[in-house]
This record gives C-alpha cells, sequence and structure tokens, in this order.
C-alpha cells in the first residue's frame, strides 16, 4: 500500500499529491503485515462496543498517584505522578533530559522495590551507554528494564509481558509502526505512535513519560496534536550551563504555575535547597542604576528576582523595545505611563530589559519594579540596597495592590530587604498609590 505521511491516507498506487489533504511527494510504500498493531487493538479484528452510562451512575475516584523519588520533579507534577496518565517532556539537546528519567527511573525502583517493574524504551542510546551514565552517577540499576528499539511493536509486546509500573520513551520521535509508514518522526507516526502507548497505560495502572524534541525556537516538535492527547506537558529550559528549570505548560492533575528548579552536576540532577534568592546578583559594592528587585510567585514559592533596565538613544531616531523574559509590550507600556504621568522622555531611546538568572515574568505585580528599573536606567539614578518594589501599575499612574501580599513581603525581609515599596499597608512598609508617589519614595524628592 501506499500510504500518505501526513495525514494517514492509503491506496493501492502510488500518486504525486495526496487527494486527502493536498500535500505533495507525501505517499509512501509501506508492507501489510498481519501481525502489526491495529487500531481494532493487538491480536483482534474486532473491538468491544462501548455504550453510554448515566454520568450520575459514575464513581468518582481519587487520583492515585505516587511519588518520584525527586521532590521537584514531584512539585511541577502536581504531588506525584498519577496514575493511568502520560507525560510528555520537551527540551533541547543535551540538557539532561536522559539524566533526569534515569534518575527518576531509580527512586521509583528503589521505592516500589521488587513487586513493581519499570521499563525504560531508548531509541536513541543503547543499553551499553545508559548503563555507563548510571554507573556515573551512582544509581542502582535494580527491578529496571531496559528495551533498545525503534519499532512500535517490539514495545507493545514488551509491555504485555512485563506489565511495568512505570514506562520510559526516550524519544517518540524515534518510534515507527509498519501501520504507519517506515519513516520515524512523521505526523502520521507521532499521532500513531503516542495513541498506541497512551491508550495501553489508561487501561492499567501504569504511568507512562514519553520525551520530546523541540524545535529551534524553543517548541515540542510534531504536531500540536499530540500535546493534546497526554495529560501533561512539561518543558525542560536550562538558564546557564548548570541551573535547568522544570514547569508544566499543562496539567490535567495539578497546576501549571509550579516550577522546579535543579543544578547539574556530576552526580546529575540536584535539587536547590533553598532557592529564593538565585536569581539575585551577588554584589559587594552598592546597586547599579537601572536595577530593581521584586517578589514574585512561582506557583507556592516567592523568589526574589532582579530587573534590568538599559537605556540609549535611539538609531536612525527609530526607537526598539529588545525585552525576552519581559513581554515587550508590556515594557512599551509601563514606558508610556512614565512618560505620561512623569514627563521623562523615552520615545526617542533604545530600551533593553532583561531579568536576572533568565527566569521569565508574566504576573502584573513586576510593573513596579520595571517602571523603577526604567526609571533609574533613564535618569542614572541608582536604587537604595536592600530595596524591593511591587505592584501592578495602571495605564492612569495608579499602583494596584496585587495578591498574596504579606508572603511577598515576608520573603523580602527573609532575606534582607528592609525597604519595601509596595500598594499595601503594612508593618515596615512604605505604601505608595500612584508612579509620582512611587518615585519620591525610591529615589527622594
Amino acid at each position: 500500500m501506499y500510504k500518505c505521511s501526513s495525514c494517514g491516507y492509503s491506496q493501492p498506487r502510488w500518486l504525486g499529491r495526496c487527494p486527502e489533504c493536498g500535500e505533495w511527494n507525501s505517499l509512501e510504500e509501506i508492507i501489510i503485515d498481519k501481525n502489526a498493531v491495529t487500531p481494532a487493538g493487538r491480536g483482534s479484528e474486532k473491538a468491544e462496543m462501548q455504550k453510554p452510562v448515566s454520568l450520575e451512575s459514575v464513581e468518582a475516584a481519587e487520583n492515585v498517584r505516587f511519588s518520584t523519588g525527586i521532590a521537584e520533579f514531584d512539585r511541577v507534577l502536581g504531588g506525584g505522578a498519577t496514575k493511568c496518565s502520560a507525560i510528555l517532556l520537551g527540551g533541547e539537546p543535551g540538557i539532561g533530559k536522559s539524566t533526569l528519567l534515569l534518575q527518576t527511573a531509580a527512586s521509583c525502583a528503589k521505592s516500589f522495590g521488587a513487586e513493581s517493574k519499570i521499563l525504560y524504551v531508548s531509541g536513541e542510546e543503547s543499553a551499553a551507554q545508559i548503563k555507563d551514565r548510571a554507573k556515573r552517577l551512582q544509581l542502582d540499576c535494580k527491578n529496571i528494564n531496559i528495551l533498545c528499539t525503534n519499532r512500535l511493536e517490539d514495545t507493545l509486546n514488551a509491555l504485555d509481558k512485563l506489565n511495568p509500573t512505570l514506562v520510559i520513551v526516550d524519544s517518540i520521535q524515534t518510534v515507527y509502526s509498519a501501520e504507519a509508514g517506515i519513516i520515524p518522526g512523521t505526523v502520521n507516526q507521532l499521532k500513531y505512535c503516542a495513541n498506541e502507548f497512551i491508550q495501553w497505560v489508561k487501561e492499567r495502572d501504569s504511568v507512562l513519560i514519553m520525551t520530546a524534541h523541540v524545535t529551534k525556537e524553543g517548541s515540542i516538535a510534531g504536531p500540536k496534536s499530540m500535546e493534546h492527547m497526554v495529560d501533561t506537558v512539561i518543558s525542560f529550559e536550562r538558564n546557564d550551563d548548570e541551573i535547568r528549570f522544570l514547569h508544566a505548560q499543562k496539567n490535567r492533575f495539578g497546576s501549571v504555575d509550579e516550577i522546579g528548579i535543579f543544578s547539574m552536576t556530576e552526580k546529575g540532577l540536584v535539587t536547590l535547597k533553598d532557592p529564593a534568592n538565585l536569581f539575585l546578583t551577588k554584589r559587594t559594592e552598592n546597586q547599579p542604576a537601572g536595577v530593581a528587585c521584586t517578589p514574585v510567585f512561582e506557583g507556592s514559592r516567592v523568589f526574589l528576582v532582579e530587573i534590568q533596565a538599559l537605556t540609549v538613544p535611539a538609531k536612525a531616531s527609530i526607537s526598539r523595545i529588545y525585552s525576552e523574559k519581559v513581554d515587550s509590550g508590556r515594557v512599551a507600556r509601563v514606558a508610556a505611563v512614565l512618560e505620561k504621568r512623569c514627563g521623562l522622555r523615552f520615545s526617542d531611546q533604545d530600551i533593553y530589559v532583561n531579568v536576572a538568572g533568565g527566569v521569565r515574568l508574566t504576573e502584573s505585580s513586576i510593573d513596579a519594579a520595571l517602571a523603577a528599573a526604567l526609571y533609574s536606567a533613564r535618569t542614572d539614578i541608582a536604587l537604595k540596597n536592600q530595596t524591593v518594589v511591587f505592584g501592578e501599575l495602571s495605564l492612569a499612574g495608579e499602583i494596584r495592590p496585587v495578591t498574596k501580599a504579606k508572603q511577598r513581603i515576608k520573603a523580602a525581609q527573609q532575606l534582607g530587604f528592609n525597604d519595601v515599596i509596595c500598594p499595601e499597608k503594612e508593618k515596615d512598609c512604605t505604601k505608595v498609590e500612584n508612579i509620582k508617589q512611587l518615585v519620591k519614595a525610591v529615589f527622594g524628592k
């Protein structure tokens, strides 16, 4: 048969263009195998017909979770891995996806004991390479089964025989099935193979973790529908050679606001014990101009981050904003409010904004600190040491209250920031209500 690699359309002869989706040169020759996986189910030609039931008669069960043995991984998952769920882990090459999953497999094997089994399916590395990594990381490999193959049928047969509690597929782009063509990584292959794995774990008390390649923009490669098929989508990022960030883009069993922070060492990924001041720059001298600190919430934890701003005369009289970690639209809005309410001109300036540590900031509480950093950069007047600023800035120049203000103030004071400027009336805090009061409180009259 000739099957389209984009939409799955098949017919007995080759065509230059697929009649179904219109793609050119997408029909590929496939071999019909009676023993291959069929959509109706392995080993059977017919599937049992499902009938609708009353929702009222369905018994709601609590999500049964188990710990992965890695605290930051459990935090991002919402308290642990949920049984009968599928997890998709994406990250750039060499960031540590395989290391994280191998450590997870070893931790789960240790906690499960001999009763439960773990299957690690590798389509990119040999068994010897994985064993060398486990030996280098000093991991116990008991109760971990390794399978190095790219064929979907081999993996499904191994799953039926072992019935593991945890299934790790590294990576889903390397798996292929004869039913969907012979070239791995195509859209049809990804959807077909991922669906077979997901259906297998949904029928059992197992957890599936699949790694995925990413594009140069940082998004998960392949069809967007694969992210809709799984229960949890986790992104693995870095800010330098050592620090790694783990955060959920989708989670059906928990929050997507939590962030996991690791440090890459010789013994693998290590959880940071005190990440609250991770994003602060340690200085022996006074703070330079254009820098402002603010407390932000990531899930249930407060981090102190440092916003850095720089303004220079615009080239060719066309001003631009260069900002990756803070939305450029937010930067333009705050600069416009400063220009309108404080008479400080930014329309002829190129604006550069960065966040120390490489963390991305999205919440509205950073508006006041961003305004202070821009004002400081434009006037070349530095903020006082041990000063933090937070609050939402409106277009009218008002500093609006934000959620969880007491927790932010407490976290800042615990780290030695004794000058807290915010829209809240709390002990040892300076309350401001508009942008002019903020400028006077931060920089003086």
